[in-house]
């Protein structure tokens, strides 16, 4: 009959797919396989080119190769272009003027590329810091840096602003001004600071609704804004006069001036003090003032250990150093994810 014609045929579609795919994976397997077992360039780049293999399939002693890299870097990803810049720069590969600076230069400001890479800001900053010192630092590795790059780096960190989810709530920052917050967060190239204001320039650009304090000789509004680069920013704050970092002080200061909130966050680099009134007290009787169920995360860019949230209270959050995943953490507590 026809429907048994129509069911025979699709089956047979159906078997031919399974066929392909199958068929691509064992071929994929053995690429990898006869990677493993290259010993000259000129046995893997056909490989590379043709599957789209990573660093991770490549012998050692192949990844001192011009040609190898040069054969990685026209499928890389951005992230992992981001983290192999130091080394492709190390080979002689990329450098001021070369084919694959530029080409690297046009793939860091493309737009569509970031937005497909999902790069968070944070994570453009610390490549732009670690490639521009030209070492890394773990290890040997030693480069000189090619000038289009870095200046493209820059160029993606303040262009990725645009690509931030916004969560769309009434934020106030409380931002620790104090000399301390020169210290390096550990594991990345940033100091506190630099991290802080990078953060505090993001919530400018993409939360309308944000109010930006300092911890002066008492909690006061920071005139730093959205047109600001992030070493005017950095620069300002680090001129400031400083006083203790009072983590309940965001929510007391709204307090008294009848600021809506729906969000306190509080960065700062190992200080996570307060006064008479504990943050979870100060956050609660924000609540009960206003109906707001706000919520309060406090990051300790530099600090190994502190507790300030209540345990029992799911709208508190400590964050207990920093790197390029905490954004997004701190974004979904926000919306509610998590």
């Amino acid at each position: 009959s026809d429907t048994m014609q129509q069911s025979d045929t699709m089956q047979l579609q159906q078997s031919v797919i399974v066929d392909k795919d199958e068929r691509e994976t064992l071929e994929l397997i053995e690429a990898i396989e006869l990677a493993k077992v290259s010993s000259e360039p000129g046995q893997l780049l056909p490989l590379l080119r043709k599957y789209g293999l990573a660093r991770e399939h490549i012998p050692t002693p192949l990844l001192s190769s011009l040609e190898v890299w040069a054969a990685l870097l026209e499928k890389m990803p951005m992230t992992g272009m981001l983290r192999n810049l130091g080394k492709m720069s190390s080979i002689g590969l990329i450098t001021t003027g070369s084919a694959a600076a530029r080409k690297v230069a046009e793939r860091l400001t493309d737009v569509e590329a970031l937005r497909g890479a999902r790069v968070h800001p944070i994570s453009l900053l610390v490549a732009l810091r670690t490639y521009s010192q030209g070492r890394g630092d773990k290890g040997k590795l030693v480069w000189e840096r090619a000038e289009e790059v870095v200046t493209a780096l820059d160029e993606a960190f303040y262009l990725s602003f645009s690509l931030v989810e916004p969560t769309g709530q009434r934020i106030v920052v409380g931002l620790d001004v104090s000399g301390s917050m020169c210290a390096l967060v550990p594991g990345l190239n940033l100091s506190c600071r630099e991290a802080a204001c990078a953060m505090t320039m993001l919530a400018l650009r993409t939360e309308p609704n944000t109010h930006i304090l300092s911890f002066q000789e008492t909690v006061k509004p920071l005139a730093i804004n959205s047109a600001m680069t992030l070493k005017q920013a950095a620069d300002f704050t680090n001129g400031l006069p400083f006083g203790a970092t009072d983590c309940a002080g965001p929510m007391l200061w709204a307090s008294r001036n009848n600021v809506l909130a729906d969000c306190f966050i509080v960065y700062t680099d190992c200080e996570t003090n307060y006064g008479s009134v504990a943050p979870s007290a100060a956050l609660r009787a924000y609540r009960d003032q206003t109906g707001i169920a706000a919520k309060l995360i406090v990051v300790g860019m530099s600090s190994s250990m502190f507790s300030i949230a209540d345990p029992a209270d799911g709208g508190m959050l400590d964050v207990v150093g920093f790197d390029a995943a905490a954004p997004l953490l701190m974004s979904e507590f926000m919306l509610g994810r998590i």
